[in-house]
């Protein structure tokens, strides 16, 4: 009686595994994800800062939406001007997509985004005058370098 229901039992979990590898979606290398940031990015920003961004629009393969807009997705710098040493304009890249409560490691390629240089008024506030800066709202869309499996 024991084995049959240790049988069972693993004959559940096999289930299990095979209907999670039959849900599991990939999204090609080269699929465009367009996005919006929630985190405000400047050019004075340091490289590896985090910021945070939703799917702009829904990213769809075959006719499956995989990636429902307003799905949270996580970036970082990749480069800015806030070391005189190694300065460059300000690149940033995604780097997970929220699925199902768990972050998804992505590669993408970076991107520069073309927020308008702010004026010497708002440098007096705290900016230097010519400083990118991309507000939250902003649109920014990247590629996929690998294919990422959901």
């Amino acid at each position: 009686m024991t084995r049959n229901k240790f049988n069972t039992v693993i004959a559940i979990i096999c289930g299990c595994f095979a209907a999670l590898s039959l849900n599991a979606a990939t999204i090609p290398a080269g699929t465009t994800v367009t996005v919006t940031t929630v985190s405000l990015l400047t050019a004075q920003d340091v490289v590896g800062r985090s910021f945070e961004a939703k799917i702009a629009q829904d990213v769809s393969v075959k006719g499956n939406v995989l990636l429902k807009a307003g799905t949270k997705a996580f970036g970082k710098i990749r480069s800015s001007r806030a070391n005189p040493r190694k300065s460059g304009p300000l690149t940033v890249e995604l780097t997970s997509v929220s699925v199902n409560g768990r972050n998804v490691a992505v590669k993408t390629n970076s991107v520069q985004p073309g927020g308008p240089p702010q004026t010497a008024r708002q440098a007096q506030y705290g900016h230097t005058a010519g400083t990118t800066v991309v507000n939250p709202g902003s649109k920014m869309q990247f590629q996929l370098l690998q294919a990422a499996t959901l």
